[in-house]
């Protein structure tokens, strides 16, 4: 079988989500913070929640890259 140097689930697209003590379904409020930049947004709905990560994902655009160990990352600024 052989190796997919292509994660299903790319490292560069790993989130936490840290929920406000006070949110509710009708009413999310938190913390959104991406794994591998360590880049943090705050949201007040549900639809800012899905506004930033939309937002990270059209700026990582061209800028992530497969490395020897598969793991997917954002390319330096001197890595071309």
């Amino acid at each position: 079988m052989p190796l997919n140097r292509q994660p299903k689930y790319a490292s560069r697209r790993t989130y936490v989500v840290k929920l406000r003590g006070d949110a509710k379904p009708d009413a999310l409020a938190g913390r959104l913070e991406n794994v591998m930049t360590g880049q943090q947004s705050e949201f007040a709905s549900g639809r800012e929640l899905l506004d930033s990560i939309a937002g990270d994902l059209e700026a990582s655009g061209d800028q992530r890259f497969v490395d020897g160990t598969g793991s997917d990352r954002p390319k330096r600024p001197n890595e071309r």
